[in-house]
């Protein structure tokens, strides 16, 4: 039986897919759930597996190229033995309509391997082509005297123009880039955005970290780090000021009964928001052994368009690489956004006296369409209290 290999169904608001590089080629036997190729869309990157077992008789579309949702992308024989998907295979039919049972080469368009390979390079359909082979089975000298089909576009390949001893790179943007850029442009045009800052002694949370960490880690199976009590105070602060929560819909303002925190993550395809859904039901251990989830779905390219759909607020942590101060960008339809950035031993005064204390520098940046700035300055304040006092994030006060 001749199955198609179409585009799945795409997430809400992707209305198309490139297709990166095919894992299998036309004479290829694959296994059932076998990866065939990797569609990139604007938010995520989804694996397209093989429905049922057997070998590639045609691919339809290129690497690089754009593709909808339902498209056509190649057929598979799945009568066709793993030993036919070898180069000298006998025979692997090809080119068939879906759902449609091949009688053994008694019909026009099922093609011989070398006919298949060469239909595929030329981009040529050769289902209800009457072959001159046996049965009308579809030759190599067939498939050479059809007329090629007109070339697919497909992702433009970077280019190096010379500049006498230097040299520049034009190279496409991915699609998550381009989503990346049209949303930030979005944000800072359609949101009222300002920022508030304010510094916290992290020394409370580090000596806390320090006396625990090594116990946390034997319990939980997860290092103890500094994400979860930021989380954590940005929960206590959200409860008290729900604007800051909230997003706007329209002309109506959507106040959320829930607390679904984004967490920026760094991936090989560029910064990504996963989502940690009802924050103010997990624990510490919960929210680091999610943040791990996270950060190894990232770097391995299986984040899900689930774990980035929703959000009611983020937080960024540019003190990663280093930043000692930034503006975060808010992310629609969100209202706010924290920054963190990175701790540094500065001189400060504490009672009367000049002390070494590690401090970092926190920002929020957020819409003053809907939240106004004593709000934003008191939900910041909330968040340094928090992690001043740990003990306000357990009782909470």
């Amino acid at each position: 039986m001749i199955i198609e290999i179409t585009v799945p169904p795409l997430p809400e608001s992707v209305t198309e897919a490139t297709l990166m590089s095919w894992h299998k080629k036309v004479g290829d036997y694959v296994n059932r759930d076998e990866n065939l190729i990797d569609l990139e869309t604007d938010k995520v990157v989804l694996e397209l597996p093989a429905q049922q077992a057997g070998v590639i008789v045609e691919i339809i579309e290129q690497d690089g190229a754009t593709v909808t949702a339902g498209q056509l992308l190649a057929k598979i024989d799945t009568e066709a033995k793993a030993a036919e998907a070898a180069p000298a295979a006998a025979q692997a039919p090809a080119a068939e309509p879906a759902g449609h049972v091949a009688a053994a080469g008694a019909q026009a368009g099922v093609a011989m391997p070398a006919a298949a390979k060469l239909a595929a390079e030329k981009g040529v359909d050769v289902s209800g082509v009457q072959g001159s082979g046996r049965d009308g089975r579809v030759l190599k000298e067939d498939v050479a005297a059809m007329p090629a089909a007109a070339p697919k576009a497909a992702a433009a390949p970077a280019v190096a123009v010379p500049l006498g001893d230097r040299v520049e790179q034009r190279v496409p943007m991915s699609r998550l880039r381009q989503r990346v850029a049209e949303r930030l442009l979005q944000s800072q045009s359609q949101n009222a955005i300002l920022t508030t800052f304010n510094e916290v002694n992290m020394k409370p949370i580090m000596d806390l970290r320090a006396k625990y960490k090594d116990k946390f880690e034997k319990q939980y199976g997860v290092k103890l780090g500094f994400m979860s009590f930021f989380v954590k105070a940005a929960v206590a602060a959200l409860k008290k000021f729900p604007a800051v929560n909230a997003s706007i819909d329209g002309n109506d303002i959507v106040y959320h009964g829930y607390f679904d925190i984004g967490i920026a993550v760094g991936s090989p395809r560029g910064l990504v928001v996963p989502i940690l859904r009802n924050v103010d039901q997990m624990s510490i251990a919960d929210i680091e052994l999610a943040i791990v989830d996270y950060a190894n779905k990232a770097k391995s390219g299986k984040i899900a368009i689930e774990d980035l759909t929703g959000g009611t607020f983020s937080i960024t942590n540019g003190g990663t690489f280093g930043s000692m101060m930034s503006t975060p960008i808010i992310n629609p339809p969100q209202s706010a956004i924290l920054g963190m950035h990175a701790t540094k031993e500065r001189a400060v005064v504490e009672n009367g006296q000049v002390v070494v204390r590690p401090m970092m520098y926190l920002a929020l940046s957020y819409d003053h369409r809907i939240i106004d700035g004593r709000e934003a300055v008191l939900t910041l304040v909330t968040i340094k209290e928090a992690l001043e006092d740990p003990a306000r994030l357990i009782l909470e006060i």
